[in-house]
């Protein structure tokens, strides 16, 4: 496991210094200080290295967002939302290689028919229901959908415009995402 964590370590470190067309599994496996063997022992090739990437990265971000959540009154779902976004861009600004990688989304990964949103939204749906009190039901997992699809997009752009985030773009993710989610959650 800890081979393995060096790894992914070294390819989040050279996805941002390289990006993604130049990293190598050679590249990796020196800064990991392992054998190419052992990269090739886990994964098959750089797209393989980057799907357990961005693996990891959705369960950091579970993990953060559920630290978050034992905070935040039970069914609070504006406090909830916030904790949610406010993990994300946490992310966004601190984890190395996952501008590039995020939960997958940004360059091509997995299968075809894979949304990297899809799991996210899956994740965080498993989170938040019983934080705020709800019943499974599809029109959670699709609000919540709606949700990620929605930041998503507007936190990219916010980033595309400032390398911190534009404040005001991510303010008015927040403000959208709360008045959407007021319809569905209250």
């Amino acid at each position: 496991m800890e081979r393995l964590g060096r790894i992914l370590d070294a390819c989040a470190e050279l996805l941002d210094e390289v990006g993604y067309d130049r990293l190598s599994t050679r590249a990796v496996a020196q800064r990991a200080e392992v054998a190419i063997g052992t990269v090739y022992r886990f994964f098959g090739n750089k797209r393989a290295m980057a799907d357990a990437l961005a693996a990891r990265n959705l369960e950091r971000y579970a993990e953060r967002v559920t630290r978050r959540l034992t905070g935040i009154g039970r069914g609070d779902w504006p406090g909830a939302m916030d904790a949610v976004l406010d993990e994300y861009l946490a992310m966004k600004r601190t984890a190395p290689g996952f501008t590039l990688v995020d939960f997958g989304n940004q360059i091509p990964l997995g299968s075809p028919g894979a949304d990297p949103n899809l799991r996210v939204a899956g994740r965080l749906t498993e989170l938040l229901r019983p934080h705020l009190g709800l019943l499974p039901d599809a029109s959670l997992r699709r609000a919540v959908l709606v949700a990620v699809e929605s930041a998503d997009a507007l936190v990219r752009l916010a980033f595309r415009m400032d390398a911190d985030g534009d404040p005001e773009i991510i303010e008015e993710t927040r403000l959208l995402l709360r008045a959407y989610l007021a319809g569905v959650l209250d």
